[in-house]
């Protein structure tokens, strides 16, 4: 009964993490762990989805802390995906500047699966947490990001996110700690550019309970993103008519593998050796969008991402549209986005709602 019990439990971690990598498939910028926090802040990111370097004060300080200054006013942003294969993605900001030359940023964003089948290595179904007994898999990202403005030209941010995994009550819902820098430049009077490191020293320490307890690291992957963008325009309060962003990353993702050494006799039992490895993967990807504001109250916008990252089949196009409005003493915008994500396999749309006051 316990090897049973164990080869249950072992079972439904397995069902979990193929649940995991289906969410994330194609809904992030590359796998690994935190891959639901790569997607971006709002659906505006995902149709320009280059704004490292956007001092415009649209961007989000999630993005790159250094563009924190540059929110117009205090504001609350709420945004909901709606996402093929039982996926989830949600996000709450809250901004604003701090004057003269500061501003700070914070909230969550949350991404999900439900719905997954758990079964043995028997091939019998597992119970879950849900009412029919299928599993369900949650993780959260909690940030902050402060910055500051060096002078007109030159400003410099740092971010603080906070992960947590949730899957199953057999695995403790591990933690992670990664720390974000950016800083933009103003090189002439419609030309930005920008850099950020994400997700340093962020990694999860899993530990399973029960029959079957295993321990694990799971690192993050770090990312280092440059990126310029063009402003072209005036629509009042320095906001610009027109903008066209580009942004290539490089992602740096470490792990630990392990390379069969042969067969060792200890005594009269055999048995197989191996040696553990650090292995560091490198990748290259770009990205580019752009958006035009049609009058003052309406912004159509196209954007392209995963450029380089494979074959032309992975690449993510995008499409959408913003709206601003004043109603009463609040400044409301809508946007909306709809990405075609790799292969073809599905649509994601992303709606957000924006109060500023």
């Amino acid at each position: 009964m316990g090897q049973r019990h164990g080869a249950r439990g072992t079972g439904r971690r397995i069902a979990v993490l193929a649940g995991l990598l289906l969410a994330t498939a194609g809904a992030a910028v590359a796998q690994g762990a935190g891959a639901f926090a790569r997607m971006g802040m709002g659906a505006r990111s995902l149709a320009v989805p280059s704004q490292v370097a956007d001092r415009s004060g649209y961007a989000s300080p999630f993005l790159n802390p250094a563009l924190a200054p540059f929110a117009p006013a205090q504001g609350v942003e709420l945004t909901a995906g709606r996402l093929a294969f039982d996926r989830s993605w949600e996000a709450v900001q809250v901004s604003a500047p701090l004057r003269p030359r500061s501003g700070f940023a914070g909230g969550v964003v949350h991404g999900g699966v439900d719905n997954i089948d758990g079964r043995d290595a028997s091939g019998v179904p597992t119970d879950g947490q849900n009412e029919d007994g299928t599993l369900r898999a949650d993780e959260y990202a909690f940030f902050a990001a402060f910055g500051t403005q060096f002078s007109e030209r030159v400003s410099a941010g740092v971010g603080l996110r906070l992960y947590r995994n949730e899957l199953f009550e057999g695995t403790r819902a591990p933690t992670a700690i990664g720390i974000s820098l950016g800083a933009t430049a103003q090189l002439g009077d419609r030309l930005s550019a920008g850099l950020v490191v994400d997700d340093l020293f962020a990694r999860y320490e899993w530990s399973s309970t029960g029959s079957a307890s295993a321990s694990a690291t799971d690192y993050f992957p770090t990312r280092v993103r440059g990126g310029a963008a063009y402003a072209v325009g005036d629509r009042g309060a320095g906001r610009p008519r027109v903008t066209v962003a580009a942004e290539a990353e490089l992602f740096v993702q470490p792990f630990e593998t392990r390379r069969p050494g042969g067969i060792e006799v200890t005594g009269t039992s055999p048995a197989e050796t191996s040696t553990t490895l650090d292995v560091t993967l490198a990748d290259v990807q770009g990205r580019v969008g752009g958006e035009l504001w049609l009058t003052d109250g309406f912004a159509a916008r196209l954007g392209l991402d995963r450029i380089g990252a494979g074959e032309a089949g992975e690449l993510r196009p995008s499409a959408g549209f913003g709206i601003e409005q004043r109603v009463g003493e609040l400044d409301l915008r809508v946007d909306y986005t709809a990405v075609v994500e790799p292969f073809g396999t599905a649509l994601m749309h992303l709606a957000t709602v924006r109060l500023g006051l």
